[in-house]
């Protein structure tokens, strides 16, 4: 299909946007597991995906619902683990952003960045809806009309979900800013074709 990049392309320009959403929504364990499942099920969907889709609101919804596969997975298992092993994530989220220039680290929330592990970790502990809220419309940058598409509900429900969220997490979160959140500009949500649920072994699409 013409008018579209290679996908080698979308994993570049949103593999570090997805990941965060990951790992906010699942913690660092399981974040690794759920981005390649994403974009090895965003591979065998492109294709089909029109030229003029949302693709990053597209490749959210899909880890929205890898996330909540892996989240059941882990359920049924529910083996501790003592220590996270070391991931990819660091070579692709980079340094910590905030800490290079002084900004406040639920400020840096706001912007679309984890600024360290104790602020994933404080997302992570949020409510499913506020912490989902909050990692598609502050991490991903969604308007609250996608975020709304992805979880089901109206578009306020999105938004008070995830004004709740940076609320719980100003008060849990040491030195959280007091300022508001910065607001993504609402619009009508895009239209993204369902992605097919893949049982394909995990990996990183090539």
């Amino acid at each position: 299909m013409t008018g579209k990049p290679p996908f080698e392309r979308v994993v570049s320009a949103h593999g570090s946007t997805v990941l965060r959403v990951c790992r906010a929504v699942l913690g660092p364990t399981d974040a690794d597991d759920a981005w390649s499942e994403t974009f090895l099920s965003a591979l065998k969907a492109y294709p089909d995906l029109p030229a003029d889709a949302n693709v990053e609101a597209w490749l959210v919804t899909i880890a929205h619902r890898k996330a909540i596969d892996v989240t059941r997975a882990a359920a049924r298992r529910a083996i501790p683990v003592a220590e996270a092993p070391d991931s990819p994530s660091a070579s692709l989220a980079g340094r910590d952003p905030a800490a290079a220039d002084g900004r406040d680290p639920a400020a840096a929330a706001e912007a679309g960045l984890v600024a360290d592990d104790d602020l994933a970790d404080a997302i992570t502990r949020l409510p499913a809806k506020q912490k989902q809220a909050v990692a598609y419309h502050y991490l991903a940058g969604l308007p609250y009309a996608d975020v709304a598409a992805i979880l089901g509900g109206s578009t306020e429900a999105a938004r008070r979900a995830a004004a709740d969220g940076i609320a719980r997490l100003r008060r849990s979160y040491p030195g959280a800013a007091g300022r508001a959140p910065r607001r993504v500009p609402d619009r009508a949500p895009h239209r993204a074709p369902r992605a097919t649920p893949t049982t394909a072994s995990k990996g990183e699409p090539r």
